[in-house]
């Protein structure tokens, strides 16, 4: 199964490429991670929120893998638990997909993207730094995988 991670922003502190780097390669064989850093556009110098967030919009469509199903990061998306992520998991492997996770910039995601995305999730109803998303997302997907291989990881 391929997994990618489209995320808007560079230059991470490392504590955030340290831990996204170890959970992706705990994945194991069947699960291919990929997490493309995806230019965010400056503001200021008459670029305004609105024309950034557009700007970042096309970058991310460009960077969308054909056919993936789309799992777009929003506050006001649905808040699985991690057995349910792990649900999830298993539908879109048993299905074959190739699922992109999209987490937005700043100033957030572009309405149109969060309308055509497959699901809208969100991983906590507090606002968090996008370096701390990223972690918590690949850690979290880690869980799921393990929930689904009955590894001791998570503990209920």
């Amino acid at each position: 199964m391929n997994i990618t991670v489209l995320a808007v922003g560079t230059k991470m502190p490392n504590w955030v490429n340290t831990a996204v780097s170890e959970y992706a390669k705990r994945f194991g064989r069947d699960i291919r991670f990929t997490l493309k850093e995806i230019k965010p556009e400056k503001r200021g110098a008459g670029i305004n929120a609105a024309q950034g967030i557009a700007a970042e919009e096309k970058r991310l469509r460009e960077a969308l893998p054909a056919q993936a199903f789309v799992v777009a990061l929003d506050e006001r998306g649905e808040a699985p638990t991690s057995q349910q992520l792990a649900e999830h998991l298993r539908r879109w492997q048993q299905r074959g997909e190739h699922v992109c996770f999209i987490i937005g910039g700043a100033d957030g995601m572009a309405d149109a993207l969060k309308r055509e995305a497959n699901l809208l999730m969100r991983l906590s109803s507090l606002t968090l730094p996008h370096g701390m998303v990223r972690v918590l997302l690949t850690e979290q997907l880690y869980r799921a995988v393990s929930i689904l291989h009955n590894h001791p990881y998570h503990r209920e």
